[in-house]
């Protein structure tokens, strides 16, 4: 749906989306109608993209293998083809050995069976998705929103993402990891969340922003605040901060004409330099290749 509706300034469709299957009979849901398949499995081998959705595939669910039928579609994607799961979906890709060597994420209720499957796979259930390049895995089925709004906010950029979850009528980004979500015992009384102090952040994304002045704001010691934050978001406040403020200059890029050394001081990154480190290390473009890209000038 949210691939779907993405489109241009001129309302043309920027992905065309098919549905695909085994055969072109409908596929039973787990709420009582089918999916019928617009395509078989021969569209895989000219996808540019492969999202594979939750399933409860039980040769891949219970026993970490594939059917010839369901491995013999997934060997003809052709190399270097980007591959998406959806929640359990992650199951699948480790069935054909594609996340081998990789790390990925799955819904947290059900990480501990990829894990015994799949030893090879470093599997992280603390975060909402996971971006390895080529290959992408989500956890739970809405966090799989969280990871098409990346996509296409990789592909087209933030505006284009962000009209899409305006559609959908869901955040462009979310705060956290899964890992809030997990089972376990209520926290002590000083275990408060961080979530406030991140909105606090993001509010002041151009100052300073130690872990002793983020722990002051939260009312704990740098220790807790650390640990907290990293149960919350699956990342150390630093990493986390870099990432919003990499976002932050990116969204400037892509709808301001600032000069690079601005830009760089208004998303918190400081120099034009820094900038040009983070844009090239992350997406192999300079600032001004990125702003070309995304305003289309």
């Amino acid at each position: 749906m949210l691939l779907g509706a993405a489109e241009d300034d001129d309302g043309n469709p920027l992905y065309d989306v098919v549905t695909a299957a085994l055969t072109r009979d409908a596929i039973p849901a787990t709420n009582g109608f089918g999916i019928v398949p617009a395509a078989g499995p021969e569209v895989l081998a000219t996808a540019d993209t492969v999202v594979i959705p939750g399933t409860r595939y039980l040769p891949a669910r219970r026993d970490g293998v594939l059917a010839p039928d369901v491995r013999a579609a997934l060997d003809s994607i052709r190399p270097g083809t980007r591959l998406v799961s959806i929640c359990t979906g992650a199951f699948v890709l480790a069935a054909a050995g594609l996340l081998d060597g990789r790390r990925a994420t799955t819904h947290w209720k059900f990480a501990d069976a990829l894990r015994r499957l799949h030893p090879a796979v470093s599997v992280d259930e603390k975060v909402l998705f996971v971006d390895d390049g080529d290959v992408l895995t989500s956890a739970g089925l809405a966090a799989g929103i969280d990871l098409c709004l990346h996509i296409i906010r990789h592909d087209h950029g933030a505006q284009v993402a962000n009209a899409v979850a305006r559609y959908c009528v869901v955040p462009p980004w979310r705060e956290g990891g899964q890992a809030q979500f997990i089972d376990r015992h209520v926290p002590a009384a000083d275990d408060a969340s961080t979530a406030a102090t991140r909105e606090f952040a993001l509010r002041h994304l151009d100052e300073e922003l130690t872990v002793e002045r983020l722990a002051r704001h939260a009312n704990m010691s740098p220790r807790t605040f650390n640990r907290r934050f990293r149960e919350e978001t699956g990342q150390a406040p630093g990493t986390w901060i870099r990432n919003r403020r990499v976002d932050r200059a990116r969204e400037l890029l892509e709808s301001r004409d600032l000069p690079v050394d601005e830009v760089a001081r208004r998303s918190g990154l400081g120099t034009g330099g820094n900038l040009r480190h983070h844009l090239r290390r992350g997406f192999g473009m300079s600032p001004s290749s990125y702003r070309k890209t995304y305003q289309g000038t």
